[in-house]
């Protein structure tokens, strides 16, 4: 099956993380783009087909919901570290976006770990991509709460898996700059012999 790797190629180099203050406040993307996005996620590699990605959206009242959790949590378990201005924003940043995806891993013993956390971050790429060829903007963070064991309950996940962070997504109102990148022969051996 042919496609047109021109276009493609395109596509990939022109994904940027697209940060939620770049977002048009109250400007919503359609659930159905957001959907697709999703399925294409799921057509990531997977290792013996284990498909470890579990995602919950967040939109509308939602995000409410999101926003209040994340912050009490925070000021729970920040004890001695805690910091107002992490709260006040972990409160209101997921306010601006349209929607947020949690990106959970379950975890399958069958396979190593790390395989399972690079087929997620395949999935979450696959998202990046669909996003922006829609014309909207995401930005993965994993900021909040991602990495407190008492999170996961909220998100769907058990003590084996893990929150691997978020999926803002939102209307652009602002573009990212230019993508910077050094060149691909720094990055890059070729053994020929």
């Amino acid at each position: 099956m042919q496609h047109d790797p021109i276009a493609f190629n395109k596509l990939v180099r022109a994904r940027r993380s697209v940060f939620p203050k770049q977002f048009e406040p109250g400007a919503r993307v359609p659930d159905e783009i957001v959907k697709e996005a999703l399925e294409n996620a799921i057509w990531a590699p997977t290792h013996k087909l284990t498909q470890p990605w579990h995602f919950v959206v967040f939109t509308g009242d939602g995000l409410k919901k999101l926003a209040e959790f994340q912050s009490e949590l925070y000021k729970v378990v920040s004890g001695d570290n805690f910091k107002q201005d992490t709260y006040v924003k972990l409160q209101t940043q997921p306010l601006v976006a349209s929607h947020i995806i949690a990106i959970g891993m379950k975890r399958n013993e069958s396979v190593p770990e790390v395989e399972e956390i690079a087929a997620v971050s395949c999935a979450v790429q696959n998202i990046y991509l669909s996003i922006t060829a829609y014309g909207y903007g995401g930005y993965w963070t994993t900021g909040g709460v991602t990495y407190r064991p008492q999170a996961r309950h909220f998100f769907g996940l058990g003590p084996d898996d893990k929150l691997l962070g978020f999926f803002y997504i939102g209307v652009v109102q602002t573009p990212s700059v230019a993508g910077k990148r050094e060149p691909v022969e720094t990055k890059v051996d070729w053994r020929n012999e």
